[in-house]
Formats: structure tokens, C-alpha cells, sequence
């Protein structure tokens, strides 16, 4: 990093304002960028064409609802994309203030949690065909040019207009905002166009690099899915095993103590619990919590029909909630058990054996009663096989995600001022 830069950072850390800089009520900023405004400022707000799901179709005009926005990371939405998406179907004369227009910004005025108050993204749209804004959306409105288009979807990033969305949030489980409260948000940015231009232009090419990881990573995955459909397909398998021959529960309880807190993620396997829910929830009493060690298999009897199961790698001992189930295996590879369950014969007979009234649960009575294809090839040289598909995915991941922690960085050090471009 840029000596320049660094100096700069460790000013502001110590609450030191750097040379070129003001300091304002919200944040401290270069000062030859624009300080004094506010939403209202900057954007006329108007509300949307509020319509359920079941009142749009296949005709119609394209219509943007909320819930493609509220837990989806995109900073532009595209007319375009909307064009095969549910319409609504109704007249219009082009002033409706509720149609998006190219450079609008859509808000969300209602979210059930404080950090997804502040999503906004940026309407592309340059032809300006009709695009509703729907339900639970507002509708910004530029006044005037101040704004470079492509710079807008970046507005809400910054922490400091986070906060200040946060503290302007009201209600108990749903959170809101409207058109009155949403001019009242205190923003800067730079005076020059170019320069708006420049960090735009930088922030979308990092997240264009992300985009192109995450879809290299999720090609590797269906390609690993279908090679497993591959080798488990029936013509290449000459025996049926049935899983019970194989398996023995472990029901060891927690006599050593041990504090090493696991929970079982349908994506990345045995996880830390604090990883998986934010916060320790194990109660302080860990003596009926179920050991799990090297090449126990576990799973979550009501979810490991979306994959809550996995192989345990770590050498340390640890535990498990009591409503797991813990088993071992004999005289067979424990991954090669997982590759079975995910085979579509396996996910088939995991959702024949599944029961419950509220919770459908595979107890480990029921995992033993099934029957699966094994296929006529080495187990080991399988395993090893996708080992190292997997090994190559999960360093993309990381690699992906290092990435995406640096643009974080990067976003909010160039939205702050505090790297000019």
C-alpha cells in the first residue's frame, strides 16, 4: 500500500483529520468533494405499483418486486432481465412516476433485518421501456445530473450511510422506511464527474472478476454433480449394497469434557457452531452432547435431505448437539457413503425414508434400510478422484473470497475519499 495512503489511514483511525480533509457530523472527507447534501437533495422519491405475486402474469410490463432485491447481492437491476420474469398487466401513459426510468435508483422500503434497509440498486434501462417499480419498492428520481449514472449504485454502500439508514429504521420484526424519511440521509461524493466515473469504473471491474469466479466455481459444481451420475449410473454398477451392513451408530456422550463445539452446514461440512449461527448456542451443560471423532459421519436427522451431512476430518475431538446422529463405518471409505447419498438414487430413497408430521427426520434405523448401487471401479481411486475436485473448489472459494474481502476494502476506502483516483 501507497505510504501516502497508509499514513492517511492511520490518521483517520486515530481520529486525526489528514491534510485536505474536512470533518463532518457523518464521516471525514476530501475537501473538495460535496459534504452538504442529502437524499432529498438529490433524488425526488416516489412510491411503487404495489402487486402480489399472483396478480402478475405473462403479460404486461416488466415489474420489479422486492423480493428479487431483499437477499439478492446485485448494485444494478436491467430491464432486460426482467423481460421473461412475471409482468403485470395494466395502462400507461409514460409519467406514471412509479415507471423506472434509466439512472433511477430502487429502495427498499421494508426489510427484516437492519442491514438490508439500506439496499438499493441502480435501474439500467437506456431505452426506458416500461419497468414498474412494485411492491415495497421506492422510487428514486435523479433532480438533476450531479450524479454520474454508474456511480449510484454504490450510494448505500459506505458504512457511515448504513448507520444513518439504521437509525432512521423503524419496527419490531419488519423493518421500514418511506419517502419521508429516506431525504433525510446525509451523503458525499466527489464534485467530479470523472472522478465518480473512475471509481465506478474500478468497482465494477472487481466485481466483474468476482461474477466470473463465482461462475467458474458453480460450473466446477455441476460438473462434479454430473460426474457422479456418471459413475454411479447403473450400467457401470455390478452389486447393490444395503448402507445398514456398512454403518454403526456412535452414541458416546461428552464424559471428557470436551468443549470443541461442531454443527454440520450443508455447504462447507463440520463448521465451528459460532461459524454457522453467529453466536455460541450449545448450552453451558455439554455432558449430553455426542462425540465425534476422525471419520465419524454426522448428520442433521431433519435437514440432511438438503445436505446437512458430513464426514468429520479434524484429529481434535469434538461435539456435537444431541439431536445429531453419529455413525462410523466399516469396511468402507466414510466419503464414499456421502458420493452414495448424493447420487440422485441416494437423494431418492433419503426422501422415501424421510417421515414426520412437521419435520420430516431420517432416523438412522431408516439410513440403514437403504439399498444403493455401488459401481464396478476401485472406491479408492473414486474418493481421491473427487478429493481433488474438491480441493480445487474449495481454493477457489477462498481465493474468491479474499477477493471479495479486498473490493469490500477497496469500496469503502474509495468511497470515503480516502484513495483518489
Amino acid at each position: 500500500m501507497d505510504n501516502v495512503i497508509k499514513n492517511r489511514i492511520d490518521k483517520l483511525d486515530n481520529e486525526e483529520v489528514p491534510q485536505g480533509y474536512i470533518k463532518t457530523e457523518f464521516g471525514i472527507f476530501p475537501d473538495d468533494w460535496v459534504v452538504d447534501k442529502t437524499f432529498g437533495d438529490l433524488f425526488d422519491f416516489y412510491g411503487g405499483l404495489s402487486k402480489s405475486r399472483e396478480e402478475l402474469g405473462e403479460e404486461g410490463y416488466s415489474y420489479l418486486h422486492y423480493g428479487d432485491l431483499h437477499r439478492n447481492p446485485v448494485t444494478i437491476v436491467s430491464q432486460n432481465e426482467y423481460l421473461d420474469k412475471p409482468k403485470y398487466a395494466c395502462d400507461i401513459n409514460g409519467t406514471e412516476t412509479y415507471i423506472m426510468h434509466d439512472g433511477d435508483v430502487a429502495f427498499l422500503d421494508a426489510s427484516e433485518d437492519l442491514e438490508g434497509t439500506s439496499r438499493a440498486v441502480l435501474v439500467d434501462n437506456p431505452e426506458n421501456k416500461p419497468f414498474i417499480a412494485g411492491l415495497h419498492i421506492i422510487n428514486g428520481k435523479s433532480k438533476d445530473d450531479t450524479l454520474q449514472k454508474w456511480y449510484k449504485q454504490y450510494l448505500t454502500t459506505p458504512a457511515y450511510i448504513r448507520k444513518q439508514f439504521q437509525r432512521l429504521a423503524v419496527g419490531f420484526k419488519v423493518y421500514g422506511l418511506n419517502k419521508d424519511t429516506l431525504p433525510k440521509i446525509r451523503v458525499a461524493f466527489p464534485r467530479s464527474i470523472f472522478e465518480q466515473s473512475k471509481i465506478a469504473e474500478i468497482l465494477m471491474k472487481w466485481d466483474e472478476i468476482i461474477e466470473l469466479y463465482q461462475q467458474y466455481i458453480r460450473k466446477l459444481e455441476l460438473k462434479r454433480r454430473a460426474i457422479i451420475q456418471r459413475i454411479f449410473d447403473n450400467r457401470n454398477c455390478n452389486k447393490i449394497i444395503k448402507l445398514g451392513d456398512y454403518i454403526e451408530q456412535r452414541t458416546q456422550r461428552n464424559d471428557y469434557h470436551v468443549k470443541n463445539v461442531k454443527s454440520v452446514s450443508n455447504k462447507k461440512g463440520f463448521i465451528d457452531q459460532e461459524e454457522q449461527f453467529s453466536k455460541i448456542v450449545a448450552s453451558e451443560d455439554l455432558t449430553n452432547y455426542k462425540i465425534v471423532k476422525k471419520n465419524d459421519i454426522a448428520y442433521n436427522p431433519s435437514r440432511i435431505n438438503v445436505g446437512s451431512i458430513a464426514v468429520y476430518e479434524d484429529e481434535v475431538v469434538g461435539i456435537v448437539s444431541p439431536m445429531y446422529i453419529v455413525f462410523s463405518c466399516k469396511n468402507i471409505n466414510p466419503k464414499f457413503i456421502l458420493l452414495l447419498l448424493e447420487t440422485a438414487r441416494g437423494r431418492y430413497e433419503i426422501e422415501t425414508f424421510l417421515s414426520g408430521s412437521v419435520r420430516e427426520t431420517l432416523s438412522f434405523e431408516d439410513l440403514c434400510k437403504i439399498e444403493l448401487p455401488v459401481p464396478n471401479l476401485d472406491m479408492s481411486k473414486i474418493v481421491n478422484c473427487f478429493d481433488a475436485i474438491e480441493l480445487y473448489i474449495e481454493i477457489l472459494r477462498e481465493s474468491c473470497s479474499k477477493i471479495t474481502s479486498q473490493r469490500k476494502a477497496l469500496q469503502q476506502y474509495l468511497l470515503m475519499g480516502i484513495i483518489r483516483v
